[in-house]
């Protein structure tokens, strides 16, 4: 009879700081759950702080400088460049980062342009080189959604500003969303693509299929992979290729004590039900967090997982059901 890998005692008290997003997304939600978790699991004077953050870069450059022990970051696969100084790392990497596990968000980075503009395909869009007012994040070396976004247009040969056209930038995909649905933008290169708001413009708007070579330039450069969007998840859309934007990746350093590495992995896995109990008023396919949670899948990482965070998925019943 197989047994579930063994539940962590910490007995010594801690004081450790996490560090999720604005305040009331999802990684700030998740950080929530491992505080609470943690803490009844530790010595008696266990505390933890949770800071805000973007949930970027930032939250990946605060782990490696060590002013917080444990971050999310998002898109998971992202944070590999970190570990070689590639792309928004190039000035400082981070060779010690070591994953604790990955929280499932299945996610797509999407670029949309309004129906009237007569495009879709990108070939077809520099060949008319409209005049496109663009809502994407913020391209300031933190932002992911900015700074991916940007790559890809520059990388399919799309010169927004070149063609008189603007970027209307923002933090959140909330504001650029809402630019689409003000009518103040005709096009958008986004992630959060469960949220509600596409599916009430995305009759209007035609989704561009991002070109091979682009995707595989990405692959090349960066790592970050691609993935495809399904028949009919944008009204009318048949499935097509774009770069994936997936999974909220949790973040320490190598030397993090074992114990706790174990302990916090245990909770991701083990006290699962917690955070699904918060989704589950959604269909999964639309819903910020993918349930439901596999342990399996959330030891599988972009970074190298840290030993303690490793034993308990290697502990995982060879036949393990979620």
């Amino acid at each position: 009879m197989s047994t579930r890998p063994a539940e962590p005692r910490i007995t010594r008290s801690l004081r450790l700081q996490l560090q999720g997003d604005w305040g009331t997304a999802n990684l700030h939600r998740v950080c929530g759950w491992i505080s609470q978790e943690l803490t009844d699991r530790a010595g008696p004077h266990t505390r933890v702080g949770i800071w805000n953050g973007r949930g970027f870069s930032d939250n990946v450059r605060a782990v490696g400088r060590g002013d917080v022990d444990i971050a999310l970051t998002t898109p998971a696969a992202f944070t590999a460049v970190a570990l070689d100084g590639r792309g928004t790392y190039r000035d400082e990497c981070y060779p010690d980062l070591r994953a604790l596990g990955v929280v499932p968000q299945r996610d797509r980075l999407v670029f949309a342009v309004h129906a009237d503009l007569g495009v879709s395909t990108f070939a077809e869009l520099r060949e008319l080189k409209p005049v496109l007012r663009v809502a994407t994040s913020v391209d300031d070396g933190v932002n992911a959604v900015g700074l991916a976004a940007h790559e890809l247009l520059a990388r399919s040969g799309v010169d927004v500003e070149g063609w008189g056209g603007q970027f209307l930038g923002d933090e959140r995909p909330f504001e650029s969303l809402d630019h689409v649905l003000a009518g103040r933008a005709n096009a958008i290169v986004h992630e959060a693509v469960m949220l509600p708001h596409w599916q009430q413009f995305g009759g209007d708007y035609r989704f561009l299929e991002v070109e091979p070579e682009v995707l595989a330039s990405f692959d090349r450069d960066f790592g970050w992979p691609a993935a495809t969007v399904a028949d009919e998840f944008f009204p009318g859309r048949s499935a097509f290729q774009t770069l994936d934007f997936s999974d909220f990746l949790v973040v320490a350093r190598a030397d993090m004590a074992e114990d706790l590495a174990y302990a916090v992995a245990w909770i991701l896995g083990e006290t699962r039900h917690l955070l699904e109990a918060q989704y589950q008023h959604l269909p999964p396919e639309r819903s910020p967090v993918t349930y439901p949670l596999d342990p399996p899948t959330m030891g599988i990482t972009p970074i190298p997982l840290h030993p303690g965070a490793a034993a308990y998925y290697q502990a995982l019943p060879a036949e393990f059901v979620s």
